[in-house]
């Protein structure tokens, strides 16, 4: 099983990404799905889950300006971010909540003026 995430870079506060998770090796319409993140010199923490039914749960810090969502028929997880803070500057992971696979490289998401 491999995660591939992507669209990570340098966001302005305020401004948007889109991040992706391409994940192949094993189908992830059955399951529920999140997106994790681990700031320089911190712990991973979790952002936010998808479950499989499409209901969304969000850390109260990205409640509200983040958004996650699925596509089953690409075996893809998106995370749109928006009213981004120089806070969110992270490397973004994503992976099944349940049975993780193992965590892939990541995408580096820098968010400063």
């Amino acid at each position: 099983v491999q995660l591939q995430a992507s669209g990570g870079g340098l966001g302005q506060p305020g401004g948007s990404l889109r991040l992706s998770c391409a994940v192949s090796g094993r189908r992830i319409n059955s399951g529920s799905m999140a997106w994790y993140r681990q700031a320089p010199g911190k712990q991973r923490e979790w952002v936010a889950t998808i479950s499989s039914n499409n209901s969304p749960n969000y850390l109260s810090a990205v409640k509200g300006r983040f958004t996650i969502s699925r596509d089953n028929a690409k075996d893809t997880v998106y995370l749109q971010m928006d009213s981004l803070k120089p806070e969110d500057t992270a490397v973004y992971y994503c992976n099944f909540v349940f049975d993780k696979a193992p965590w892939g490289q990541g995408t580096l998401v820098t968010v400063s003026s």
